[in-house]
Parts: structure tokens; C-alpha cells; sequence
């Protein structure tokens, strides 16, 4: 079938696979109890019995809720797919304008943390291989199997009392100074329009200065999340090398590297450690898939305005349209990372043909 069939025959699965997505994310908001009215109605619990239910018949007119539920799914996969995503129910705005806000801030701090965490873990894991057995082999593994068991919230609030409360050396809330959202941000360069001979020069003066005020202020505010989520994930990395490299080094190819004079080092990282890969590699794409999904608890210890907050809130509010877009997102980036992973198999392990 050759690359591109194996990618066509992948686009269409992939699709299928979205769809399907999308009528159980449906089906699960629309068989809830209750509404996203209920919320809203609250606020008039003062009023007269008629006029909430004036109020409760004008917004479930408005957001199409009395539609024939076939009606209001095909309405839903066409906005869908369209990127239609509506307003929030609690805040009105424009659930796409926020969630690109929102998605810089997540994509920040979720996707270094799981780039840092991979790479010290495939690498903390390959050098404990070559000590198996030892202390230094156990010790990695009891230490990691600790720390990965530590729930998020726990290390948030340690490293918060630490670096924030005891040392002062990094704040404790927000992804940038507060005080910017008064004085302004910082702009680390200025544009400078000019004309002559009937043309127009655009010339652009950096300032280091404000370069490195914004550069720090971000990356303070960033530090501790980055390292909370950092510490808590790398020890599975770790554990996932340590696994498939075990796995890897009692074959006979790498028997047949040893007996051939190869150096230790060459042996596991160039062999060994390439077939050992294919599950890290899938494990990653998911990792990656699911950055989007932003980090709820770590977001909210240090009150991040990133993905995992926003659906905490759309939570506590009920606020079904939010909730519903951002599971969608989150199903098409691992079906994309999937697909991805996919491909790199076949530049991993020649052996792997697309048929």
C-alpha cells in the first residue's frame, strides 16, 4: 500500500474515531442531570415562580435546548467542525478568543514539563540499566516509584512553601507580575515606520532591557508549576526506559554487538536503546496528545490561567459549551499524536513496513 495509502487509510480511521468522539461527548452532556440553566436561574431565586420560568423558557429558547435532540446534535457537529464553539455560559465570552488565550499558558508550562521529563527520565533510565542490580539501580526505581506516587497538589504546596513562602525566591500565583495587568507589559521592541522616495521603510529597535523584564517575569511565574509537574512525571519515564531497555539487552543482536568489541555506551544507546523506543515513543504522543488537557490541580495550587483551570471552572459552573469544545480539542490532538506516532515507527524501525 506504500506511505500514502497507510496515511489516507490512517486520515479516514482517524475521522471515523472523531466522530464517534464527538456522539459520546454529546451523548454524556446531554444524558446529565439537569442544565446549564439551572446555574444561571439561581440568580433570580428571588423573583416570582412565573417569571423564572419566563427566564428558564427565553435562554433554553436561546441556546436551542427545546430542539428535538437529533436537531440539536447535528447543530453541535456543525459548529463543531467549523470551530464554532459559541460563548461561555458563565462569562459570555467567545469560547475560542478564550481558549487560545488559554492554550499558550497550558501548552507553556504542560508541554516543557513533559519535554524536561521524558529527557531526564530516558536518560536517568538508560544510566541506571547499566548499574542494574546495584544501589543506585534500586534506589532510582524506589525513588521514582515515591515520587510518582505523590499527588501533585501535595508537591505544589511544599515547593510553594519553599522557593515562595520560605526562601522568597520565586512568586507564588499568576503566570506574569500583577502589576502589569496596570502598567502595561513590557515591549521588547519598538517599530519605527518611515518614508522615502515614495517607499515605506519599517525598521524595528529591540530593547534588551524590556526583553529580559518580560523573559523574567514569565519565567518566575513559570518556574514552579513547571517544576512540580516536572518531578512528578519524570520517575515514569524513567521506569518505561528502565523497562523496555531490560527487555531490549537480553536479545541476540545486542550479545552479538558485545561479542564484536563495541563499547558499552554504543551498545545501549545505539542499539538497544532504538528498538527499546517504540513504546516510548507511543507513550510520548499520548503525553503530548493530552497537553491540551491542561493540569486542573497543579493550575489551580498556583492559580495558572491556563486549560486545567478554565475546565475546573466550566465545571463548577456547569458550563457545558466550554466543557464540551475543550474535550473535543483534546480528542482531535491524540488522534493526531497517534497518527504521528504512527509514522515514526516506520524512522525508528526500518523493519516496520505501511501495509
Amino acid at each position: 500500500m506504500g506511505l500514502r495509502g497507510f496515511i489516507l487509510k490512517r486520515v479516514i480511521n482517524s475521522f471515523i474515531i472523531l466522530l464517534l468522539v464527538i456522539l459520546a461527548n454529546y451523548a454524556i452532556f446531554m444524558l446529565m442531570p439537569g442544565d446549564p440553566t439551572d446555574f444561571l436561574m439561581a440568580a433570580w431565586s428571588k423573583e416570582s415562580p412565573e417569571a423564572r420560568k419566563e427566564h428558564e423558557r427565553i435562554l433554553k429558547e436561546m441556546w436551542g435546548l427545546n430542539d428535538p435532540p437529533l436537531v440539536q446534535f447535528f447543530k453541535y457537529l456543525r459548529n463543531l467542525l467549523t470551530w464554532n464553539f459559541g460563548v461561555e455560559i458563565a462569562g459570555r465570552r467567545p469560547i475560542g478568543q478564550v481558549m487560545v488565550t488559554k492554550v499558550q499558558y497550558t501548552v507553556l508550562v504542560l508541554g516543557l514539563s513533559t519535554i524536561i521529563s521524558i529527557v531526564i527520565g530516558v536518560i536517568l533510565g538508560i544510566a541506571v540499566i547499566q548499574r542494574r542490580g546495584s544501589v543506585v539501580d534500586s534506589v532510582a526505581v524506589i525513588g521514582s516509584l515515591i515520587v510518582g506516587s505523590l499527588p501533585t497538589f501535595w508537591l505544589g504546596l511544599i515547593f510553594l512553601w519553599v522557593f515562595c513562602g520560605t526562601l522568597k525566591w520565586f512568586p507564588g500565583a499568576r503566570a506574569f507580575p500583577a502589576e502589569w495587568a496596570i502598567v502595561g507589559y513590557p515591549k521588547p521592541y519598538t517599530a519605527n515606520l518611515g518614508f522615502s522616495s515614495n517607499t515605506m521603510q519599517v525598521g524595528l529597535t529591540l530593547d534588551l532591557r524590556q526583553t529580559l523584564e518580560l523573559v523574567g517575569g514569565y519565567a518566575s511565574h513559570l518556574f514552579l508549576p513547571l517544576l512540580t509537574l516536572t518531578v512528578f512525571s519524570f520517575g515514569g519515564w524513567l521506569l518505561l526506559t528502565r523497562a523496555t531497555m531490560l527487555e531490549a539487552i537480553t536479545e541476540d543482536y545486542i550479545v552479538t554487538a558485545r561479542a564484536k568489541g563495541l563499547d558499552e555506551r554504543t551498545v545501549l544507546y545505539k542499539h538497544a536503546f532504538k528498538n527499546a523506543s517504540l513504546p516510548i515513543i507511543t507513550s510520548a504522543a499520548l503525553a503530548f496528545g493530552f497537553v491540551l488537557s491542561g493540569a486542573i490541580i497543579t493550575e489551580t495550587v498556583f492559580s495558572y490561567p491556563g486549560i486545567g483551570g478554565w475546565i475546573w471552572e466550566a465545571i463548577s459552573y456547569r458550563d457545558y459549551p466550554v466543557l464540551m469544545a475543550v474535550f473535543y480539542v483534546i480528542s482531535l490532538c491524540v488522534i493526531v499524536a497517534n497518527i504521528i506516532a504512527d509514522l515514526l515507527y516506520g524512522v525508528v524501525d526500518p523493519r516496520i513496513k505501511y501495509g
